[in-house]
């Protein structure tokens, strides 16, 4: 049970991972004018791609405004959220794994 539940958490967080990879790579495109906005499908990925990601970066945005006109936010959740993957959830699941085995 406790090895499954850690397969989620990491799991979500990896799809997070992709989701600000993607989100970014988008925004550069879509700066850059080589995809539009008014492309209904561009539209609703973007949407859905800021509503997944906003909620994290947001609060990073924050702390840190864009340093001469380049959001960092992403590079610093990424950072964080690799951390989280490789050192908070061993620490935190070892136990329950350890005890549920």
């Amino acid at each position: 049970m406790g090895s499954f539940l850690y397969f989620i958490v990491d799991g979500l967080l990896g799809l997070l991972v992709i989701a600000i990879i993607i989100s970014a790579i988008l925004s550069w495109l879509v700066a850059f004018d080589v995809i539009n906005l008014r492309n209904q499908f561009v539209y609703n990925v973007a949407r859905f791609l800021d509503a997944v990601t906003r909620p994290v970066l947001r609060p990073v945005q924050k702390v840190i405004p864009p340093i001469g006109g380049v959001d960092i936010s992403p590079i610093i959740v990424l950072l964080v959220i690799q951390g989280i993957r490789l050192y908070l959830l061993p620490l935190a699941f070892g136990p329950l794994i350890s005890i549920l085995h």
